[in-house]
């Protein structure tokens, strides 16, 4: 209890940089409308623990996320924050998001080293940075994703698996290890390195991960008293688009290391349009789906979308893509 007489909410986070942040947003958010104060509570998980290894090796984004909502459903924490896009498509029995902070610039960023002059990107446009970043860059990213999108980009890039604390990542960039990172924009902007972003990638381009930019929270089913707390922090925008574009994911039988892409955005106040992708991880081949209606059918979008790509490939694209994961590993 806290000096009010009331339950304090025990929160489940990661301890990095910005899970940290994010957990502290969300206890902000809740105190700023009246509801109970939260104690964070962190918890170290596989993907913490693995840092040296490639995620697509390891088990994938779900791996940020597992014995963070195992706590939750051992009653050790009340509500868990994670970002988005590590969430499972399908949840464990006995959960459920219960709300979504206002999503961030949902695109992904590429950042140059400090030692690059910006004077390169004359006008901040795609084809300025390509011609800055040369024939065969060293690009550190870790995506599946986001490297099949690239290399159709930039056929002959080298990309290179970067883990760890994004400052640590800016370091190494800046000390040399890459010519360039590619990283969510909306980190860099939480955290303040906004500044560091050379250009943000157009989604004609690389169309950005399902839950990109979107700081979701989890509850018990049943906890009525927690549940009833985090709903009124919730965003409807945000919470729409990400229903759209789970069930995408969930449409394509897809997981966290797939070569998968998806933007909902909400349109003209009652509609919601869905731009999804699924590319070879080689980049041979890509097919796009693009689908709008009423923001009441969201779920149904994203079902839509990923039906409509299933019937131009996709399945074939990410069955291969599954072949070629279980192969490396």
């Amino acid at each position: 209890m806290n000096s009010s007489g009331r339950r304090q909410l025990r929160l489940g986070t990661r301890g990095s940089q910005l899970a940290l942040w994010q957990a502290q947003a969300v206890a902000a958010h809740i105190a700023g409308v009246g509801g109970p104060s939260c104690e964070i509570v962190v918890i170290k998980t596989s993907g913490d623990r693995l840092q040296d290894a490639p995620l697509s090796e390891v088990g994938g984004k779900r791996l940020f996320v597992k014995e963070i909502e195992e706590a939750l459903l051992r009653d050790e924490v009340d509500l868990a924050v994670h970002s988005a896009k590590d969430m499972p498509a399908v949840l464990p029995d006995g959960l459920a998001i219960a709300a979504t902070l206002p999503r961030e610039d949902p695109l992904d960023a590429i950042v140059l080293p400090l030692t690059k002059p910006r004077a390169d990107l004359t006008a901040a446009k795609l084809e300025d940075l390509l011609a800055a970043l040369g024939q065969s860059p060293r690009i550190g990213t870790g995506s599946v994703r986001r490297v099949s999108q690239l290399k159709r980009l930039i056929p002959g890039a080298r990309f290179e698996g970067i883990r760890g604390n994004l400052d640590t990542r800016l370091r190494k960039l800046d000390e040399g290890s890459h010519d360039a990172l590619v990283l969510a924009a909306a980190g860099l902007r939480r955290l303040g390195f906004a500044p560091r972003i050379s250009l943000t990638l157009p989604v004609a381009a690389c169309v950005p991960a399902p839950g990109q930019g979107i700081v979701a929270v989890e509850t018990r089913d049943g906890d009525t008293e927690t549940t009833r707390a985090v709903a009124s922090i919730a965003d409807p925008g945000a919470s729409v688009a990400l229903i759209a574009e789970r069930a995408l994911v969930v449409a394509l039988g897809g997981g966290c290391q797939t070569p998968i892409g998806a933007l909902a955005t909400v349109v003209d106040g009652d509609d919601l349009e869905l731009v999804a992708s699924v590319v070879a991880p080689d980049g041979s081949r890509a097919v796009r789906a693009r689908v709008r209606g009423a923001r009441s059918d969201a779920a149904a979008i994203g079902a839509r979308a990923g039906a409509q790509l299933i019937e131009d490939g996709a399945d074939e694209i990410l069955a291969a893509a599954a072949t070629a994961y279980n192969d490396a590993k």
